[in-house]
C-alpha cells in the first residue's frame, strides 16, 4: 500500500532523469540560455519576477480585477522568457516538483473539458485565465526557492493584510455602508454591519484575511526576536477582529479547519521538546482552550450566537435556503455532464446554469469548490484536484519531517501553509470566493511555497537529503 502511495504522489520518481528523456523539455527549457548569458535585463531575472509577483500580492485587495489580471499575464509572459533562457547546466538549475505533474494533469482536465464544452467560446475565454493561475503557481514555485524572495512575499502578504484588517476595524466602529444583503433580512441580524474593507464583500474580506490569520499565529512561534514577536501579535489580533466583524460563516468553518491542523502539526513540531505529561495531555488542554473561548463568544456575543445558530438552521435560514437550491441545481449539471463537465470557468457556468436554477435563485457559482470544479470539468477534472491535494501534502509532510530533524524555522512555515491550505478547502465546501482574484492568487501563492521547499530525491535513497 505504501509502495503504491509513493508511486501516485511521486516519492520514489527520480524527475531529472524524466526531464532529460522529455523532448518537450529539452526543445523549451534552456533554448535561449545563450542569450541570457549575454543579456544584462536577465541578470536580475529572478527580483525582477519578485517584483511582478510583490505587485500582485501588494496591489491586489486594493485594485480592481483586471489589473490584477494584466499582472498576471506580465508574470506569465516574464516566466515563460525566463525558462526558455534558464541554464539546464547548473546545478542549482529550476527543476520540476512533484506538484508541478498533477498541475498538468489538472490543466489536462481543464483542455478536455473546453473541448467537450457545450459552450466553447466561453469556455476557451475561461481556460485562458485558468492557465494563467497555473503559470503563477509556477512562477511562484520558481523564485519562492529564494529564502530571500520567500521571506520577503510573506512579509509583504502580512503587512497589506494587516492594512486591510486595520481599515475593516474602523469601519466596525465608525461605519460603513452595506452594499449588499449579507445576512437574512427576516432575521434579528438584519442591521448587523458586516465589514467589508477594502474588498467590497465580507465573505471576500474574511476569505483574504484567513491565511493571514493563520500565517500571524504562526508567526509567534516563528519569529524570534521580541520585538518580532510582538508584531505578530498585534497582526494576529488584528486579523481576528477583523475576520470577526466580516462574520463570515463559511470562514469560520475554514478557520476552525486550519486550527485543528495547527494545533496537531505544532504538537508534532515541539514534541521532542515537550515532557510525558504534555505530550499526552496538551491536545486535550488545547483543545478544551479552544471550546472555552468558542464558548465565551458564543454566550458573551448575541451576534456571534445567532450566526453560529444559523448554519444549523438548514432552509430556515435565506443565505442557507439559497446555496441548497444552488447546490441542487449544481449535482443536477453534473448528472448530466459527469465526465467532462460544462468547461472551465464562471463564463461557462453563467451559460448553462440558468437552464437548471430554480425561480428566482440566480447565482454566478456552485457556492462550493468541490462542486464547482465536478461542474466545470467533471469526475476527470475532480480526480485531477485530489491527487494534486494529494501530492501537495505529502510533499509538505516529507519537509516538514526534514526541517524538524534539522530543527530549522522553516518547518514552521511549512505547518502554516499546510493549515492555509486546510482552512481555505474548509471554507470551499460552502462558499466560492476562492475563485476571485485576491483569493485565488493566495492559493497558488501557497502551493508554490510547499514546491519552493522541495528537494530533489537522492537516487540512492527513498527519503529527501
Amino acid at each position: 500500500m505504501n509502495l503504491i502511495w509513493e508511486r501516485l504522489t511521486f516519492s520514489t520518481v527520480s524527475l531529472k532523469e524524466y526531464l532529460d528523456t522529455s523532448y518537450v523539455h529539452r526543445l523549451l527549457v534552456g533554448s535561449l540560455s545563450s542569450w541570457r548569458q549575454s543579456s544584462v535585463l536577465l541578470r536580475w531575472g529572478d527580483e525582477i519576477a519578485a517584483a511582478i509577483i510583490s505587485l500582485i500580492y501588494g496591489l491586489s485587495p486594493f485594485v480592481p480585477n483586471p489589473l490584477i489580471g494584466f499582472l498576471i499575464i506580465a508574470g506569465a509572459a516574464f516566466w515563460f522568457l525566463l525558462t526558455i533562457s534558464d541554464d539546464t547546466s547548473q546545478a542549482n538549475a529550476p527543476t520540476v516538483t512533484p506538484i508541478h505533474l498533477p498541475i498538468v494533469a489538472f490543466w489536462g482536465a481543464g483542455l478536455i473539458a473546453t473541448v467537450m464544452s457545450p459552450v466553447k467560446s466561453a469556455a476557451l475565454a475561461d481556460l485562458v485565465v485558468f492557465t494563467l493561475y497555473l503559470v503563477l503557481f509556477v512562477l511562484c514555485a520558481r523564485i519562492l526557492t529564494n529564502p530571500r524572495i520567500r521571506n520577503w512575499l510573506i512579509l509583504l502578504y502580512m503587512h497589506v493584510a494587516l492594512v486591510v484588517s486595520v481599515y475593516g476595524i474602523r469601519q466596525k466602529f465608525f461605519g460603513a455602508a452595506q452594499l449588499a444583503t449579507w445576512v437574512d433580512p427576516e432575521s434579528p441580524l438584519s442591521k448587523n454591519t458586516r465589514v467589508y474593507s477594502y474588498l467590497g464583500n465580507p465573505n471576500l474580506l474574511a476569505g483574504y484575511i484567513l491565511p493571514a490569520l493563520i500565517l500571524s499565529l504562526i508567526a509567534i512561534f516563528a519569529w524570534k526576536r521580541t520585538t518580532a514577536k510582538m508584531l505578530a501579535v498585534t497582526m494576529f489580533v488584528a486579523n481576528l477582529l477583523c475576520f470577526r466583524f466580516a462574520d463570515s460563516r463559511g470562514a469560520y468553518i475554514g478557520f476552525g479547519f486550519g486550527l485543528i491542523a495547527v494545533t496537531f502539526l505544532l504538537v508534532y513540531w515541539y514534541q521532542e521538546q515537550l515532557t510525558p505529561f504534555w505530550r499526552r495531555w496538551l491536545i486535550p488542554m488545547v483543545v478544551l482552550g479552544f471550546v472555552s473561548l468558542f464558548m465565551v463568544g458564543f454566550v458573551g456575543s448575541e451576534t456571534f450566537r445567532l450566526r453560529i445558530i444559523s448554519i444549523f438552521a438548514g432552509r430556515g435560514d435565506s443565505s442557507n435556503n439559497f446555496r441548497i437550491n444552488v447546490w441542487t441545481a449544481a449535482i443536477q449539471m453534473i448528472r448530466d455532464r459527469p465526465i467532462f463537465g460544462i468547461g472551465p470557468g464562471h463564463n461557462s457556468f453563467n451559460k448553462v446554469y440558468p437552464l437548471y436554477q430554480l425561480p428566482r435563485f440566480s447565482a454566478l457559482s456552485a457556492y462550493s469548490v468541490l462542486l464547482e470544479i465536478t461542474v466545470e470539468m467533471g469526475l476527470i477534472g475532480l480526480m485531477a484536484f485530489l491527487w494534486l491535494l494529494a501530492v501537495t501534502f505529502t510533499v509538505a509532510a516529507k519537509q516538514l519531517r526534514r526541517f524538524r530533524q534539522l530543527d530549522h524555522t522553516d518547518g514552521l512555515w511549512v505547518i502554516g501553509a499546510i493549515a492555509v491550505l486546510v482552512a481555505m478547502l474548509g471554507h470551499g465546501l460552502v462558499d466560492t470566493i476562492w475563485y476571485r482574484p485576491q483569493v485565488n492568487t493566495l492559493w497558488w501563492l501557497f502551493l508554490g511555497l510547499i514546491a519552493s521547499y522541495w528537494v530533489p530525491q537522492n537516487r540512492n535513497s527513498h527519503d529527501y537529503q
